[in-house]
């Protein structure tokens, strides 16, 4: 197995209920179902996965300014602010507060992977900490010291090697397992519940507000043609 590091990295570039209980919640997600969108039903498990479908397309973003900050580039700064502020709203504070109020906890009180939770609850600290440190270095008169493009370039790739095995440990094993110890009821109603929390924060449609925000991103930083990442000959 190849372990990406951040030099080999380098070379290559040139986001409550904690303690709710399943038969004590049920109020809470009847509540919910009742105020639910008409519409496409989506599973609780489903709508984490493809909420780290949009996280992955910001890496990208990240990859892309991994790159440019090599090479002193930093016109467009304002696009690599957007997405960190899409990060801190959707990401930590709406997404990864669904993971810490209902998935670990549920998971934590049926003796589930207690300590895959336990360093994925670290890694969302973690996480967080670097975005604080990315978001203060990522404007135009920062960015005109050197020492402040390392350290920046430093903590985008910090949080993508961290993010890319932290997503897909929770798309194939603990979603999955999440399931599991659920009832298909109890499954459906906390789909609502999770919804009902979205509209709260983001509106109607607020899933499908943030992939447009992310693709006038990814237009402007020309990563947005699906055809560039296809190898050719």
């Amino acid at each position: 197995m190849i372990i990406m590091t951040r030099r080999g990295f380098l070379f290559r570039v040139s986001g409550a209920v904690g303690a709710m209980t399943l038969t004590g919640g049920g109020d809470v997600f009847s509540q919910a179902a009742r105020t639910r969108s008409k519409g496409v039903d989506v599973s609780p498990a489903e709508d984490l996965m493809r909420e780290h479908g949009l996280l992955r397309r910001i890496l990208l973003v990240y990859r892309q300014w991994i790159g440019r900050l090599a090479m002193n580039r930093i016109a467009d700064i304002e696009t690599l602010a957007d997405s960190q502020k899409i990060v801190r709203s959707f990401v930590e504070d709406y997404h990864e507060m669904l993971e810490e109020d209902y998935v670990f906890p549920m998971l934590k009180k049926a003796g589930k992977l207690t300590g895959t939770v336990d360093e994925l609850l670290k890694q969302h600290q973690a996480g967080r900490k670097l975005t604080d440190i990315s978001t203060r270095l990522s404007n135009a008169e920062s960015l005109t010291v050197s020492e402040n493009r390392a350290r920046l370039s430093g903590s985008l790739l910090d949080f993508i090697l961290m993010y890319e095995p932290h997503a897909a440990r929770e798309d194939t094993v603990v979603f999955p397992a999440f399931h599991q110890i659920l009832s298909e009821k109890e499954y459906d109603d906390l789909g609502d519940a999770f919804e009902k929390k979205e509209q709260e924060l983001f509106g109607q449609n607020g899933f499908e507000k943030m992939v447009d925000r992310v693709a006038a991103i990814e237009k402007k930083l020309e990563i947005y043609d699906l055809s560039i990442f296809t190898p050719r000959g």
